[in-house]
């Protein structure tokens, strides 16, 4: 028989979310910690970081704050230096702090400035953070990395082109790297939202986009983000010891792009 607790159990397991202040990434902090590992929440704003610990920790579990701007190196050093100071060691790295997209990069609009800060964020800070935590995984003897991409990373949008190559270059990111990281006794896995309710949707969603997006959606409803926060626990959990090198699209069954 199989013990299905035991196969989501993260009781002794230590995991750190990036902009896991609100959205997505709180989501998967309150996820990860009901499932009982010690979360560290970082985010660039310091009180929306302490907001979701102290709710994480009030609801009886352990979590743990810390300010962390992704496209400062310095700061990435830290945030693991932190985890390991404060919990002793990393098992889990959910690369969740991301930016562009809505469909807002007109090509003539946008300069080499732009391109590289999204390249920053969305690439070169998990990347980083992979080096950074793996040493901490391998000796642990317990190992899984979640990267936050996106359905754009496969759909072809207008006014989308940097952050959608930019979210596909974190998918062949993490295929390849799963080579590396494999011996080590580390997995690397994404987690590809469909169009999810966040704040950041919100600022670009009407009824008349909604509906459109409904129409390419067999599951007739937009994304929550607990439906992304489950699939990242499938991914850090035992459940999934044999899964790596994989990206896993949340979106209702089809493609919430427009017409």
């Amino acid at each position: 028989m199989y013990n299905t607790e035991s196969l989501f159990d993260l009781t002794g397991k230590v995991a750190v979310v990036t902009g896991g202040g609100d959205g997505i990434g709180k989501a998967s902090c309150e996820i990860l910690a009901a499932a009982g590992a010690a979360v560290v929440v970082s985010d660039i704003s310091l009180e929306k970081a302490q907001s979701v610990a102290d709710g994480i920790v009030a609801a009886g579990g352990k979590s743990a704050a810390v300010v962390c701007n992704v496209l400062n190196s310095d700061d990435l050093t830290h945030l693991i230096d932190f985890t390991v100071e404060t919990f002793g060691t990393v098992n889990i790295l959910v690369n969740n702090a991301g930016l562009g997209g809505g469909g807002r990069e007109n090509p003539f609009k946008i300069d080499r400035a732009y391109v590289e800060r999204i390249y920053a964020i969305n690439v070169f800070a998990p990347w980083q953070l992979c080096k950074l935590a793996a040493p901490h995984m391998q000796k642990s003897g317990y190992g899984s990395v979640v990267n936050i991409t996106s359905m754009s990373s496969i759909n072809n949008s207008p006014d989308m082109a940097i952050y959608g190559s930019s979210k596909a270059a974190l998918n062949h990111l993490a295929s390849n790297l799963a080579f590396d990281y494999g011996p080590m006794g580390i997995r690397i896995n994404n987690v590809g939202p469909g169009a999810t309710r966040t704040h950041a949707l919100a600022t670009v969603l009407t009824h008349e986009i909604e509906a459109k997006m409904l129409a390419h959606t067999p599951i007739h409803r937009l994304g929550e983000v607990s439906d992304i926060a489950g699939a990242v626990l499938y991914f850090a959990a035992p459940v999934s010891a044999w899964v790596s090198g994989q990206t896993l699209m949340v979106n209702g069954g089809g493609v919430q792009t427009l017409d």
